[in-house]
């Protein structure tokens, strides 16, 4: 069993590693800010859902949009996995590590574009979740030039609330995504007139980062009736797209127990299509995969009092890890050497970008930190590097994955030259 976060410290006196790789030697050889993954946690969370779903059919799709990096697609392609993409870029990503993967492509979204559906279309994917009529038309249209038969189903919107942050919520009527299930039936019939489009499943999302079973058993529960409601009408439904969104805890206090979250999520969308018994699941984890088999390493700068306050400045900001300002994200953050007393700072954890909001935690409670220091902020394997941006024209951190005791840089950190290639003065 692989621990929920692996990194560790090995001993009392040891700093913080990954599996047998000392953190603090991976940042001295390939510096700060500096991502590193673990490929055996994300094996072990893959092979929970894979346990979970034996015995149905189904198909684990995931979503690349949690961490696109091409080490992280590939080590999935070689489990077996398949792919929820958002963009066509993200199907090149996977084209490129595992060209034999796309009939395992599922593409969602709300704005494909022309050249992103003939895209699609040529490289043979398995299915596209179609989000509104007017994509279902542009589809037939690029199907038919191309002369290409489109594998569709539609995303629908069931109206089911889940409890998570309101920028990250998708199943009501009030968001952009997916079709009015009360409609998604006569959009289907419109459907099945096109020769150029095939009718094969039905898809939903409602959200991310949800942490209890019911929501998705609910939102899977609307859908298998629209399948057999569906059948009855003559369509010959195989798929049911039941989407991604199962979170994890970020906070260390809490206890997160994965072989269990995913044995009840499983429980709960199983017991919904139990009547369809011919049907394929395909499942799109994200977040759950690789969130926690990350971590993003600074260094800090400075310690900066002003008046009552404490800032720990460190060389990461929130153009590397954005998720505390946009989501007000909590991330635990650790000394990468073992705190050699009970002695505690009360601090907030900022970055060097000329912003207020350029911070990983505020009003923290931490091990007593000094300029040098590294430390490690975790649960970063998701969103983490895929939010990066050049904010500040700071370049993107590079990328590390720990293989059992082998460790390796799989992005270079960017430099300015790469950013300043695709400018003109």
């Amino acid at each position: 069993m692989v621990p929920v976060r692996p990194f560790e410290y090995p001993g009392s006196k040891a700093p913080l590693s990954c599996g047998p790789v000392s953190l603090a030697s991976l940042a001295k050889k390939h510096g700060t800010p500096l991502y590193v993954y673990s490929a055996d946690a994300i094996r072990y969370r893959f092979g929970l859902f894979q346990q979970a779903f034996a015995g149905q059919r189904h198909l684990i799709c995931y979503a690349v949009k949690a961490n696109s990096s091409l080490a992280i697609l590939k080590l999935l392609a070689a489990e077996g996995a398949g792919f929820d993409i958002v963009s066509g870029g993200e199907l090149e990503r996977v084209l490129a590590v595992a060209p034999e993967a796309a009939g395992r492509v599922v593409f969602s979204g709300v704005g494909k574009t022309a050249p992103e559906l003939d895209l699609a279309l040529r490289s043979g994917i398995l299915l596209f979740n179609v989000e509104s009529e007017g994509e279902l038309e542009l589809l037939a249209e690029r199907a038919a030039k191309l002369r290409k038969r489109a594998r569709i189903a539609l995303r629908v919107n069931p109206d089911v609330f889940a409890e998570t942050h309101p920028y990250i919520s998708t199943g009501l009527r009030e968001h952009k995504f997916g079709i009015d299930i009360r409609r998604a039936r006569a959009v289907y019939r419109r459907a099945a007139q096109d020769k150029w489009l095939e009718p094969a499943g039905i898809s939903v999302h409602i959200g991310s980062q949800i942490r209890t079973a019911d929501p998705f058993g609910a939102a899977a529960d609307r859908v298998a009736k629209l399948v057999r409601d569906l059948r009855k009408d003559g369509l010959p439904i195989q798929y049911l797209d039941a989407g991604g969104g199962l979170g994890i805890e970020y906070h260390a206090a809490q206890p997160f127990h994965p072989e269990e979250k995913v044995q009840q999520y499983a429980a709960a969308v199983r017991a919904a299509v139990s009547e369809l018994s011919d049907i394929t699941l395909l499942l799109e984890p994200g977040r759950f995969l690789v969130a926690q088999a990350g971590a993003l390493l600074a260094r800090v700068l400075y310690v900066k009092k002003n008046g009552e306050k404490t800032f720990v400045i460190t060389d990461a900001g929130m153009n590397d890890l954005i998720r505390p300002t946009l989501y007000q994200a909590h991330h635990e953050i650790l000394p990468v050497e073992p705190p050699s007393s009970r002695r505690t700072i009360t601090a907030d954890v900022v970055g060097p970008v000329c912003e207020s909001g350029d911070f990983f935690a505020r009003d923290r409670v931490l091990a007593p930190l000094k300029p040098g220091d590294l430390v490690a902020i975790l649960d970063a394997g998701a969103y983490g590097m895929s939010l990066a941006s050049n904010y500040n024209t700071r370049g993107r951190a590079a990328e590390v994955l720990v293989e059992g005791k082998r460790a390796r840089l799989i992005r270079r950190r960017e430099t300015l030259a790469d950013m300043l290639s695709t400018e003109t003065p």
